[in-house]
Formats: C-alpha cells, sequence, structure tokens
C-alpha cells in the first residue's frame, strides 16, 4: 500500500526493535519445543521419521508461509506500490488461486505418502518408515495452511503490522510442547522406549498440524479488522495486480521449492548413517533460532523499501540499501558463526543433553553445528539478493539458479558424504549457499549497471577477520575454563559459555567499531536509542 495510505512509517530502527522483541519470544518457543522433543524421543524413531515426514510439510510451511517467504515477498511487493482499497480484491483472489492449488498438493500427499517417505528414506527401518508415513498423512493439510499463512504475512507486512507476523509462529511451537507434556505425563518416563515410538510420532504429527492452524486463524481475524481480506473467493485472475503477483509468485515459489529438494537429496544420502536426519533437525535449529530472529530484522523493514526503489532512477538508493542488508547481515552472521563453531560442543550440551538425548548424540548434532556455523553468513546474505531480485519484478533469476543448485547439491553430496559423513553432507548446503550468495551477486551487478565491488567488499573482509579473531579468543577462554572448573555440570558448561561468548563478542565488537562502517553504527545508535527510551 502506497505511502498515503499508511500511518507515519516507522523507521527502520523502529521497525527492527518491534521484529526483534517479537521474533525473540517466538524463537525461544521454537527452542524449548526442540529441547523437548530431544528428551523425549533423543534421535530415536520419532524424531527421526518426523524428520522425513517433515520434509514437504514443514518446508511448505516455512518457506512458502514464512516470513520473508516467496508468498511473502511477492504480496509485499504488489501491495506496497498500491491503495489501501485494492488490497483486500487482490488478497481474496491471491488466496483463491493459491489455496486451490495447495488443495491439489494436499490430497497428493495423502495419496503418495509411502512413495514419498520411501524416495527420501531408502534406508529407512520398517518401523521407522511406517511411522514416517502416518506422520505425513496427518501433516499433509499444512501444504494448503502454507499458502495461506504465507499470503497473510505478506499482507499484514504491506500494512505496517509488524509484531504479530514475528511472533505468530510460536503457536506452532506450544502446541507441539502441550502435547508432548500431555504424552509424558500419561506415560512417563516409559516415553523413551521403542514401544511408545508410534505415538510419540503421532503426538509430533498433530501438535505440529494444530500449530499451523492456529497461527493461521490468528492472522486471518487480524486481516479481517484491518479490511485486508476475508474467506470471499474471487476468481478474477487476470486482473493487473493478480498478474503481477504471479508474475513474482510462480518463480519465487518454484525456486524455493527446489530447497527441499535440495533438503531430501540431503536425507537420501544420511538415511543409512544412524540419527543423522535427528541430528540435522537439532543442530539446524540452533542455528536458525539466531539467524531466523536476525533475518527478520533485516529483511521485514528492508523488503518494501526495495520495491519502493526498483525503478531505474533509484538505483543509486536501492544499492545503498543493499549494502547496508549485507554489512548488517556480515556484523551479525559472521560473529555468531565463530562462536556457533568454537563453542559447538557445550552450545550442545547445555541445550539438549538430557533425557534420551545422550553424549553420543551430543557428538554427532556438535560436529553439524559447526559446518552450519560456517554458511551463516553465506545464508543470510544470499536471502537479502532474493529480495532484490524479488523486488525489481524478477523470479526468473533466483529460480535458475535453485534449478542449477539441485544438481551442485546431489554432486556435493555424493562427493563430501565419504569422507566426512554427515557433516560432509552439510558442508554441501554450505557450498551452495556459497555459489546461490556468487552467482546473486554477479548478475545483479549486471542488471543494475554496476555495484561498488571495493565498498562492499573491503568492510565483509574486515568483519571476517574480526570474527576470526573473535573466534579464536573465544575457543582460548573455553579452554582455560574447562581446565580450571572441569567439563561437567550444567552450571559449570552454562558459566563457560556465557563468559567464552562474551569474550568473543567484546573482541569483535571493539573490531567491528574500529572500522567506523557507517550503516552499522547507525543502525546500532538507534536501536541503543529506542530501547533505553523504553
Amino acid at each position: 500500500m502506497t505511502q498515503q495510505d499508511q500511518k507515519p512509517s516507522r523507521s527502520f530502527a523502529g521497525i527492527a526493535g518491534i521484529v526483534a522483541v517479537a521474533t525473540l519470544i517466538s524463537k525461544v518457543f521454537g527452542l524449548v519445543r526442540q529441547q523437548a522433543i530431544a528428551a523425549a524421543f533423543g534421535v530415536g524413531a520419532a524424531a527421526t521419521a518426523y524428520s522425513y515426514a517433515y520434509v514437504i510439510p514443514g518446508f511448505l510451511l516455512i518457506l512458502l508461509g514464512g516470513v520473508n517467504g516467496p508468498l511473502h515477498s511477492a504480496v509485499v511487493s504488489v501491495l506496497a506500490k498500491r491503495r489501501r482499497e485494492e488490497a483486500a480484491p487482490l488478497v481474496e483472489t491471491v488466496t483463491t488461486l493459491v489455496a486451490g492449488l495447495l488443495l491439489l498438493v494436499t490430497v497428493a500427499q495423502v495419496l503418495f505418502a509411502d512413495t514419498i517417505i520411501d524416495l527420501v528414506g531408502y534406508g529407512l527401518e520398517a518401523t521407522t518408515r511406517e511411522i514416517a508415513i502416518q506422520q505425513l498423512h496427518i501433516m499433509a493439510p499444512m501444504a494448503l495452511f502454507a499458502g495461506l499463512i504465507g499470503i497473510g504475512f505478506g499482507t499484514l507486512n504491506a500494512a505496517n503490522q509488524y509484531w504479530l507476523l514475528s511472533i505468530s509462529p510460536l503457536l506452532s511451537s506450544i502446541t507441539v510442547i502441550i502435547g508432548i507434556a500431555f504424552m509424558t505425563i500419561q506415560v512417563g518416563k516409559d516415553i523413551i522406549k521403542p514401544e511408545n515410538a508410534l505415538i510419540g510420532g503421532m503426538v509430533l504429527a498433530w501438535g505440529t498440524l494444530a500449530g499451523a492452524i492456529l497461527q493461521w486463524l490468528v492472522q486471518l481475524i487480524v486481516q479481517w479488522r484491518l479490511g485486508l481480506g476475508t474467506l470471499r473467493l474471487r476468481f478474477d485472475f487476470k486482473s493487473p495486480g493478480v498478474q503481477e503477483v504471479i508474475r513474482i509468485m510462480t518463480p519465487a515459489t518454484i525456486s524455493s521449492g527446489m530447497m527441499p529438494i535440495n533438503f531430501a537429496t540431503v536425507l537420501y544420502f544420511a538415511s543409512p548413517i544412524p540419527g543423522a536426519a535427528a541430528g540435522f533437525n537439532y543442530a539446524n535449529l540452533l542455528v536458525q533460532t539466531p539467524l531466523g530472529i536476525i533475518s527478520n530484522i533485516i529483511l521485514l523493514p528492508l523488503l518494501p523499501i526495495f520495491a519502493k526503489l526498483a525503478e531505474p532512477e533509484n538505483w543509486d538508493d536501492l544499492k545503498l540499501r543493499i549494502r547496508q542488508g549485507l554489512l548488517l547481515s556480515a556484523v551479525t552472521m559472521l560473529p555468531l558463526g565463530a562462536l556457533m563453531v568454537v563453542l559447538s560442543v557445550p552450545i550442545v550440551q547445555v541445550i539438549y543433553q538430557r533425557g534420551a538425548f545422550t553424549e553420543d548424540a551430543t557428538q554427532l548434532v556438535s560436529e553439524l553445528l559447526i559446518v552450519y556455523g560456517i554458511g551463516m553468513f553465506a545464508y543470510l546474505g544470499r536471502d537479502v539478493l532474493v529480495r532484490v531480485f524479488y523486488a525489481l519484478g524478477d523470479g526468473q533469476t533466483p529460480f535458475r539458479i535453485s534449478t542449477f543448485n539441485i544438481f551442485l547439491n546431489a554432486v556435493l553430496d555424493w562427493i563430501l558424504v565419504g569422507p566426512f559423513g554427515a557433516p560432509g553432507l552439510v558442508l554441501a548446503t554450505v557450498g551452495v549457499n556459497c555459489s546461490s550468495l556468487l552467482m546473486l551477486l554477479w548478475l545483479l551487478d549486471r542488471k543494475l549497471n554496476g555495484l561498488p565491488w571495493r565498498e562492499w567488499s573491503l568492510p565483509i573482509l574486515g568483519l571476517t577477520a574480526g570474527s576470526l579473531v573473535a573466534g579464536v579468543a573465544s575457543y582460548g577462554t573455553l579452554v582455560a575454563s574447562q581446565q580450571l572448573l572441569g567439563k561437567t555440570g550444567l552450571l559449570v558448561l552454562l558459566l563457560q559459555l556465557c563468559v567464552s561468548g562474551f569474550v568473543g563478542i567484546a573482541v569483535f565488537a571493539a573490531i567491528a567499531s574500529s572500522m567506523k562502517i557507517p550503516e552499522v553504527n547507525i543502525f546500532i545508535s538507534r536501536l541503543r536509542q529506542r530501547f533505553l527510551k523504553k
């Protein structure tokens, strides 16, 4: 919606403050959910089956229904340029179209559940396979709700409603936690026994589906109150606004659809490795918690800005905003990635190692976390650039790159799984993200008539070096504290983790501040002023 239709616009830092608090709350609940799953099921049959059954419905919920997903990005890019009275008919028409298509996807998952599980988990044990098939039957409708949630996110974002779209994902976590709690009350300590794996698997599946439905309903109520669309069916698919959404959404959705294919490829190679699939989920959650918070802080305010600067006469300003997004990604992801690498073992021990989650599971997940940490900046930097292409009305370029990366990912998986095992599969994903980042930069350079490579690369290289120094300082502090206090006990581990992390962050902050990066300094200053004022 155009500026005249909106209340006075908030500053970038002001929006970031709202998003940061709401997303932090949501991610904390997500972490608690994963801790509950780890304690109840470890890397056993219920959790492993869930990893395979969740491939399609889960990725549709995260990508199509997620903040910064293709539906969200397409709807924001179109609504940001239109008047408020145009919003409801457009949103209702897009909802009708998307819901019809995803209803077919839902039915297909139910009919071909066994085939899907066999494709992504060819080496699964028979009991685990049966649990996964039943879980997929239950979670199949998430495909439909994923599309509805994604459209709602875009609609609320265009209307400057940031709080709900950042906090509502916690509803999915709450329903799973409640389900596990009730099961624990009924079964008690026997929850970890193999014979209860089927019950546990059903609890995970129904809890996940219930969370998606609840998330959509809460969002729909706000849309109705704002006059931004109801459940009315509209079939005006040829209207200019709808055609523009389709033009951006279609390749973007297909492009995002390549990610579950990539993940399914990873699971295919991982299925013979005991516990690997569940381990990916646990390690990925540890990375996605800070990554999700920071990506929302950066991308949510920038996406409407990118859309408003899409015309050629505004490209100089657009390049400044792209630089801002990349530098904020670097100043957050690079040091966090370094800390993930050097503190992986105590992080996993503190968060997961209890109940059914054993030391062997800690070893597996910490190895995966190290590799995930290496690729954090490439992941977020790629997302920033993809949103620029969406804002420019170009969904084809990210789609072509994603298509190429399917084959690249499969080749890297095949090459790296042998010498490195499960971590090699994560390393392949990191390589694909780095490849995407470089290709997007090169193509954006051609599209925008040149990018200021030197002005962008030097600060990022400096921040990379600062992160390496910070990682070394943090690791040295950890080793010294282990020699002094030992390596056992939750309080000891937590103290070591906090002290080592603080040292690493302090060292990086000193290096980053000495670099005097304008965008970073202004952003931090405004964010500090906002929270101090509160």
